[in-house]
């Protein structure tokens, strides 16, 4: 199948590999004077640059919070560190070996002593970004359709194909397209409102049918969730894979309609107008192309890009071209919806559809409504400092 690809046709159906599409910080843009009828999505991005690219700096290594937490997250990612490829560029497998064995040993109270001795701080291109913040969320759904329950949660199709665009050029490692063949050809998947309009529909991929499309909707935004079922049973499901089509955050859309005010457009917002708008919601949502399936997951969870489990207020997620997935980073910033500062030694293990370039993040804050409520807010500048094992810090800073 790969020989009969070309590579430009790879290039113009391009989509971030990645887990959950939370959305991107709002840009200012005036609002429209009158809604389109049938939204268009904004053109892709270009492809990102690596850490390289853009900066790396020796940093100075304050005191490290939470060293504790951040080290059991570490140990979880170390077998996922020694065997993948650094897709920035900064490290190499074996850099992470010392750091990973000694990981194994450290004795309680050690914890911020044991990453001051085995890492070094660095900054990517300044330092300086941004955090959003995304959650577990709970929704009400049935096994089998029944009235009340009519939306459908689908298990990742067959058909669907994933395709590693560093198969065909190292300068596009990292990068994956998706799609469903044709013939001998590879050609875009199904998009959401194809998917809505039934193109998935008699296959048996259902996992289960949610109560509320729109609380359905932002479940795939977080990529992973809790089905609460009728006879009081949870489920929990987990992200396994995507469309190959572009995201759009629709509440960046509602503000460019006039529909939503600039500052006014988090999750709770959002919600609340899809709810008044019934007739004008479903054009909306089939906006964002990009369509999210999911697997039913065993044991802990949610389970990010590292297959292991995440931890509120340690585990954020990241763009690997920029930050080692499984690296250690020191995060300060603030908490939105309450104001409190936030500063924490954290573990990237997780990525994200619109989590993408230097120093742009996403805060993993747990289950339950009040993560709920904090990820839905939270929006704010954040100062980043990573940590990489000392060995890779000589190579790149002389």
């Amino acid at each position: 199948m790969r020989q009969t690809i070309a590579l430009a046709s790879l290039l113009l159906v391009a989509a971030c590999a990645g887990k959950p599409e939370r959305p991107a910080p709002q840009t200012p843009a005036p609002p429209a004077a009158q809604a389109p009828a049938a939204p268009t999505p904004a053109p892709s991005p270009p492809l990102p640059a690596r850490a390289g690219d853009v900066g790396v700096a020796r940093a100075e290594l304050p005191a490290l919070p939470h060293a504790a937490a951040a080290l059991t997250a570490f140990r979880r990612s170390c077998p996922a560190l020694l065997r993948r490829e650094d897709l920035s560029g900064l490290t190499t497998a074996a850099d992470w070996q010392p750091a990973c064995i000694a990981a194994a040993n450290v004795t309680p109270g050690a914890e911020a002593a044991f990453f001051q001795q085995y890492f070094t701080a660095i900054s990517v291109a300044g330092g300086d970004g941004f955090a959003t913040g995304y959650y577990e969320p709970e929704i009400a759904a049935s096994r089998t359709r029944a009235p009340g329950y009519d939306v459908p949660i689908y298990r990742r199709p067959p058909d669907l194909i994933d395709v590693p665009l560093g198969d065909f050029a190292t300068s596009l490692k990292g990068r994956t397209v998706r799609g469903r063949v044709a013939g001998n050809k590879l050609v875009p998947y199904a998009t959401r409102a194809d998917i809505s309009a039934g193109a998935l529909a008699g296959r048996g991929l259902e996992i289960a049918w949610a109560a509320d499309p729109y609380e359905a909707f932002f479940l795939e935004i977080q990529g992973s969730g809790r089905l609460r079922l009728p006879d009081g049973e949870v489920l929990r499901i987990g992200y396994d894979g995507q469309n190959g089509r572009d995201y759009l955050a629709i509440g960046r859309l509602l503000i460019e309609q006039g529909r939503l005010e600039r500052g006014k457009a988090g999750m709770a917002q959002i919600l609340a107008w899809l709810r008044a708008n019934p007739a004008d919601a479903p054009a909306v949502l089939n906006a964002n192309g990009s369509k999210i399936f999911f697997r039913i997951l065993n044991g802990e969870g949610p389970i990010g890009a590292l297959n292991v489990p995440v931890t509120p207020r340690v585990s954020v997620a990241a763009d690997p071209a920029f930050i080692p997935l499984g690296a250690p980073l020191l995060v300060d910033t603030i908490f939105t919806r309450s104001g409190e500062r936030f500063v924490a030694l954290m573990v990237a293990q997780d990525t994200g559809g619109a989590i993408k370039g230097a120093n742009r993040i996403d805060l993993f804050l747990g289950a339950g409504a009040d993560a709920a409520a904090t990820a839905g807010a939270q929006s704010s500048p954040a100062r980043i400092i990573l940590l990489i094992p000392t060995s890779a810090a000589s190579r790149l800073i002389n």
